[in-house]
């Protein structure tokens, strides 16, 4: 996943991390593209589908291993993505079966990918920025640097 806003990721739900939001933003294009998709050629798109559910999983393998990079306790996290990956498989199964409307499923993912990310993606954002924050100060060597907001650090 490339690094570039496309602008489709509303500013409350940026987490201030490149990277992250940069995916955030990507998954949240697929899925318009999929809306777009869906209203012109009234079909279900399954390429399309299944390329967002392998955005999904690629950007919960990102998220995990950051985690893992700033020794976060994120065992809830990693249980929540496993439950959307799974719920996903099984909505592009009932989308191929016709058993599940695309718009209204659309609406829903949406609606919980907001909610992921206020809830869950947030924190890490922060607890990414306090590393960060604090590698900056630790390298500048200057003692207590890092557990200052960087707006207050004094130029080094």
């Amino acid at each position: 996943m490339g690094q570039k806003l496309h602008g489709m990721l509303p500013l409350e739900l940026m987490v201030d991390h490149a990277m992250l939001d940069a995916e955030h933003d990507e998954i949240f294009c697929r899925i318009e593209a999929i809306k777009e998709s869906a209203l012109s050629a009234e079909r279900m798109p399954e390429d399309e589908v299944l390329a967002l559910a392998d955005s999904f999983a690629r950007h919960f393998a990102s998220e995990e291993q950051l985690a893992r990079e700033v020794g976060m306790e994120f065992s809830e996290h990693v249980h929540e993505h496993a439950q959307a990956l799974r719920m996903l498989d099984k909505a592009c199964d009932d989308l191929r079966a016709g058993g599940l409307d695309l718009r209204s499923f659309l609406r829903c993912l949406e609606y919980w990918f907001e909610h992921h990310i206020n809830a869950f993606d947030k924190p890490l954002g922060r607890r990414l920025a306090q590393r960060a924050a604090g590698s900056r100060g630790a390298r500048a060597g200057v003692p207590g640097l890092a557990a200052r907001p960087a707006e207050s650090r004094p130029a080094v």
